[in-house]
């Protein structure tokens, strides 16, 4: 029986330390096939490239070369010169110049041996609770996978603005916890339609898991004037709504938690449908 095939992505690129650090983590699992971004690719959700054509390249362990193979019409990719130092020489290693969700189609069709038993994305460097699931392209490669019927993950560790995954890094008890929990997933799969949004709070050890739900929190203050006229940079302030609650993904991290959050691909409100067609369209 073969190894299971773990596909990793991110949107943090290729050479990020949060996804060589998840590929060592969980590379006792499986096979490993990382397939990210050759550049950042953050805040672009569940975007694909539909008019503009998405090249592959491939880095070839025996020689330390950058091999390319791209699609036909496609543009090149960046070409960097050596292999990155923080994968094992057993992980199969692609980028792609298109966004998280293109990594994912393009890796299950186009690349891959066979179809993933689970597809992980991150450690993204910076957190995707509350609402920022909305934009994150870590998240957007996950619910890819799940609405291909693969048990898959997002994992995002939570830094304040300025830090880098270096300053915070994810402590080894913890990195053990989140293989641990991608054996069980390997084994017992997901509900269908659901994957699980995991934020890792800032610790020098693992503090447990917190199954939970998504807080209710809004950005603010999100456009930052520059020199130009009528040009800014996006920014934001994140406020949390309930911050008393204790049942949320950010009370988990206060509590020094990770937080584990079901997400549904299914965006119907179900609760609502009732009261839509009593109150507004009267059947």
């Amino acid at each position: 029986m073969p190894l299971p095939l773990i596909l990793i992505t991110n949107d943090d690129g290729y050479d990020a330390r949060g996804i060589q650090v998840l590929a060592g983590a969980v590379n006792r699992l499986g096979e490993v096939y990382i397939v990210a971004p050759d550049g950042g690719r953050s805040g672009v959700a569940c975007a694909i490239s539909s008019t503009t054509p998405v090249s592959f390249a491939n880095y070839r362990h025996q020689s330390d070369i950058f091999h390319e193979a791209t699609m036909p019409d496609a543009f090149e990719a960046t070409m960097p010169d050596a292999f990155p130092s923080g994968y094992s020489p057993s992980i199969h290693l692609y980028s792609c110049t298109g966004t998280p969700v293109d990594c994912v189609k393009l890796a299950i069709e186009r690349i891959l041996p066979r179809r993933p038993d689970l597809i992980l994305s991150g450690i993204n460097h910076g957190d995707n609770a509350s609402i920022s699931i909305h934009y994150s392209g870590t998240m957007g490669a996950a619910m890819e996978g799940c609405m291909k019927d693969i048990p898959s993950i997002g994992v995002s560790l939570y830094l304040r603005r300025g830090e880098t995954y270096d300053d915070h890094p994810v402590p080894p008890d913890t990195l053990t916890a989140i293989a641990d929990l991608c054996e069980r997933v390997l084994a017992q799969g997901l509900p269908q339609g659901v994957c699980l949004n995991i934020n890792i709070p800032q610790s020098d050890h693992f503090g447990g898991w917190q199954v939970c739900r998504q807080t209710r929190g809004q950005w603010t203050a999100e456009w930052l004037p520059t020199d130009s006229p009528n040009t800014f940079h996006l920014t934001g302030t994140f406020t949390d709504l309930e911050p008393h609650a204790t049942d949320t993904d950010f009370a988990a991290l206060r509590a020094g938690r990770c937080s584990i959050v079901p997400i549904h691909v299914d965006m119907t409100a179900h609760q609502a449908i009732e009261t839509i067609k009593h109150n507004l369209v009267g059947t």
